[in-house]
């Protein structure tokens, strides 16, 4: 499975005149937690993540007084940034639509990274987070099983293959005894979103 078959397009940026209001807004409202931050020229120079965002925009509470925090004076006269430019994350980790996704989810858990700006070159073309991710385990098994049968019927011979899903592992029986076809019907099964294994076996070997 490829990245280009599940990023989210197309993509809501901002740039690094952005205010900081503003941003927040935007991920209040479409739920999001990050934004991809683009030059003039549309290229991807930094992401604000709501991290970025609540940092010093929170004054103290006057009748709060902490005496092991030497800071408590510091942040009460802290001007707080006003643009995107000020807070976001800069250089920033990006990847490309055909990197497979098992590089991009090892990248992101390692990286503790909620989400990922994908591009082509350097302009943005999408985008992924650990929500998308997450919502691919989550598939029904019937819908996979439809799935993996429509790229097996684009393949050829619609009748030919048995599918049985249980848990996102595919058994794809074959009518007929051809290792080849097997093969490329398991490559165009572990295409399919959902989709953690798969087994694919001879029919007539069973009986």
């Amino acid at each position: 499975m490829r990245v280009r078959d599940l990023m989210s397009v197309p993509v809501i940026t901002v740039t690094p005149g952005t205010p900081v209001k503003q941003a927040a807004s935007m991920l209040a409202d479409k739920g999001f937690t990050a934004l991809p931050v683009v030059d003039d020229d549309e290229c991807l120079i930094g992401i604000v993540t709501e991290a970025d965002l609540l940092r010093d925009r929170f004054p103290r509470d006057a009748r709060y007084h902490n005496a092991s925090d030497p800071d408590n004076s510091e942040d009460a006269t802290r001007s707080p940034a006003m643009s995107v430019g000020e807070v976001m994350t800069t250089p920033v980790t990006a990847m490309g639509a055909g990197t497979d996704v098992v590089e991009l989810v090892i990248a992101m858990l390692d990286s503790r990274l909620r989400s990922m700006p994908i591009v082509d070159g350097s302009r943005v073309v999408g985008i992924i987070t650990r929500r998308d991710l997450v919502r691919v385990i989550a598939r029904d098994d019937r819908t996979i099983a439809a799935d993996v049968r429509h790229r097996l019927a684009e393949y050829g011979e619609p009748g030919r293959w048995t599918i049985a899903v249980a848990g996102g592992v595919v058994e794809i029986g074959d009518e007929f005894d051809n290792e080849t076809d097997r093969h490329v019907a398991t490559i165009l099964a572990e295409s399919v979103p959902g989709v953690t294994q798969v087994h694919a076996t001879c029919l007539q070997t069973q009986e």
